[in-house]
């Protein structure tokens, strides 16, 4: 049997979550990067002993603490995400059985069987937000879908949306009316 991405896509409203990545090194940088990119308004909290210089600098692009010092399980009160990206994986461990303890989503980093979540390819134009798993298997794959949506989906897409959204508002009819005069309407969009 030919094998399947089993994971289920959602969209978190980090705004309204607690994010903590735990560690300061490039991995740290790359996550806490990849989460501000696609989501500037996260609440992100970062701990490690020491941070690298860009890492410094790209926290405070968005709301993100700082703390200096070593993991400790009380820094999870309150969290509702949390990722590991130390270079000791005795750490990592620790992160995740914690986390796993305390029922948080938990991702160690390059350590897919410590994961509840994958940080997957992300595509945002406007409204408009693709994201692209390879069920952590090959990020670079992920890579370049991203890099090829970012080609094919129309700059004014956004301009669509909110057209259509507009447009919703005014049909009449029960749910099942709007979705057939919506589905009707857009049926050429990806022709």
């Amino acid at each position: 049997m030919e094998e399947r991405n089993n994971l289920y896509p959602i969209f978190l409203k980090t705004k309204e979550l607690e994010v903590l990545i735990v560690g300061g090194g490039y991995v740290a940088e790359e996550k806490l990067s990849f989460l501000l990119k696609s989501s500037p308004d996260a609440k992100v909290t970062m701990v490690a002993p020491f941070y690298r210089e860009e890492t410094i600098s790209i926290a405070k692009t968005g709301n993100t603490t700082m703390l200096n010092g070593i993991y400790d399980k009380d820094y999870l009160e309150g969290k509702h995400i949390v990722i590991a990206t130390t270079d000791n994986p005795e750490v990592n461990m620790q992160v995740y059985h914690d986390c796993r303890a305390q029922h948080k989503l938990v991702n160690v980093a390059d350590n897919p069987p410590y994961c509840d979540f994958y940080m997957g390819g992300i595509v945002t134009k406007g409204n408009v937000k693709v994201a692209i798993s390879t069920n952590g298997k090959s990020p670079t794959t992920a890579k370049r879908l991203r890099q090829f949506f970012e080609e094919v989906i129309p700059e004014d897409i956004n301009q669509l949306v909110q057209n259509l959204n507009d447009y919703r508002k005014t049909i009449k009819g029960n749910f099942e009316e709007k979705v057939q005069t919506l589905n009707k309407l857009t049926e050429n969009l990806i022709r």
